[in-house]
């Protein structure tokens, strides 16, 4: 079986972490602040907050910019239900705005049509979190201007885009953001097993943050309600939670990180020799805007079912009986049974809804090889004829 995706793990990091097995410190040591120094240098931003996944730094971001009951968060439909439910773990509201059809990212006309519904209604978010879906930034630089307007704060969900570039800066450089959260799962551009990151050029969000990583505790005498008793000391001033990062997980980071460029360098050859495989076949691949360098974490495909004349779900299990393992990425959140418990329905977001009915993300990963993309395309091919 190919699969849709897969870490690389070479013997470089497989030493990293036998190095960190064999030393004084497996769980909070100098490891982490190295790899959120790194990461931090790498995106042109003053500082980093690991934690042990992008759901955590979500929630941790939610509530270092003060969300909480009775206030909205907005997000796209188009993503993983974690970038909805840290509104919902914070007690907030959660809304959706649609897709754009072409990026399949949140779609501005759509984000400026409700902001202006939403200021007559007396309901403005007080968070938006646009997700860079596959890679590909969203338009950033409109979604800043909106919220020096309306008065909402930015998260950008880059879970699938470290590595990629807006306007020619890294994602993660928060030029138009309050935070910018990464995710390091094994299917993501470089791994630490499990693990997420927040960056972001505030320092106080990056203090808050890392009180909440760590269950509100601080150690810093100028935070404290009463002086030190010594340095065992500590004081927890605020109520957080376990989401720490491993030594484990941080020096597999920083080895990661060594390669990062050159992982998704190679992604963009696979994805370039896919758009010629596929030049002709009635699907529509990728599109990608001149805005953007995308991290290019998906190759999703869209069946053009004017041509095709199987169903996707029919597509989808002879892909996987010819031993490839395809995916889809995703179904809409609004239509997950929780959500429509919480009032939404289907047709509430139907850009989305369409992407999600024709949508089959196809193998890519670093070490895929040409031989493999021939026979990912084969197969789709003898299938669609």
């Amino acid at each position: 079986m190919i699969p849709y995706g897969k870490q690389d793990i070479n013997q470089a990091d497989i030493d990293s972490v036998v190095n960190i097995l064999k030393s004084d410190f497996l769980t909070q040591g100098p490891q982490i602040p190295l790899f959120e120094k790194n990461v931090s240098d790498y995106c042109g931003v003053s500082t980093a907050v690991a934690v042990n996944s992008a759901t955590s730094a979500l929630h941790i971001a939610c509530l270092a910019l003060g969300l909480g009951r009775d206030d909205w968060l907005w997000t796209s439909p188009n993503t993983f239900v974690a970038s909805a439910n840290c509104g919902l773990y914070c007690g907030a509201n959660v809304d959706f705005v649609d897709i754009d059809p072409k990026t399949y990212n949140l779609c501005i006309k759509e984000l400026e049509k409700k902001l202006i519904q939403a200021r007559k209604d007396n309901n403005l978010p007080k968070i938006v979190i646009p997700v860079h879906f596959a890679g590909q930034s969203c338009n950033m630089e409109k979604i800043s201007s909106l919220s020096k307007e309306y008065g909402f704060r930015v998260i950008e969900d880059a879970s699938h885009a470290i590595g990629g570039k807006y306007q020619g800066k890294s994602i993660g450089c928060c030029q138009y953001s309050d935070i910018t959260v990464f995710s390091f799962h094994p299917v993501k551009i470089i791994t630490t097993a499990e693990g997420g990151l927040a960056t972001t050029n505030d320092v106080s969000l990056a203090d808050k943050m890392k009180s909440l990583r760590s269950h509100g505790i601080t150690r810093d005498t100028s935070l404290m309600t009463s002086v030190s008793e010594g340095d065992w000391y500590y004081q927890q001033i605020d109520l957080g939670f376990n989401y720490r990062m491993t030594e484990l997980q941080a020096a597999l980071g920083l080895s990661q990180m060594k390669r990062l460029d050159e992982f998704v360098a190679r992604r963009h050859e696979c994805k370039e020799y896919y758009d010629e495989l596929l030049d002709g076949v009635s699907i529509v691949t990728p599109f990608q805007s001149p805005d953007c360098y995308s991290a290019l974490h998906l190759y999703p495909i869209l069946l053009d079912q004017d041509q095709v004349k199987k169903s996707r779900q029919k597509v989808f299990k002879e892909l996987r009986a010819g031993a490839i393992g395809v995916n889809v990425h995703y179904i809409p959140v609004h239509m997950q049974p929780y959500y429509k418990d919480r009032g939404f329905k289907k047709g509430d977001f139907p850009k989305s809804e369409n992407y999600y009915k024709s949508v089959i993300s196809i193998p890519l990963f670093q070490s895929l090889t040409k031989e493999m993309q021939d026979e990912v395309v084969g197969t789709l091919k003898s299938i669609l004829e």
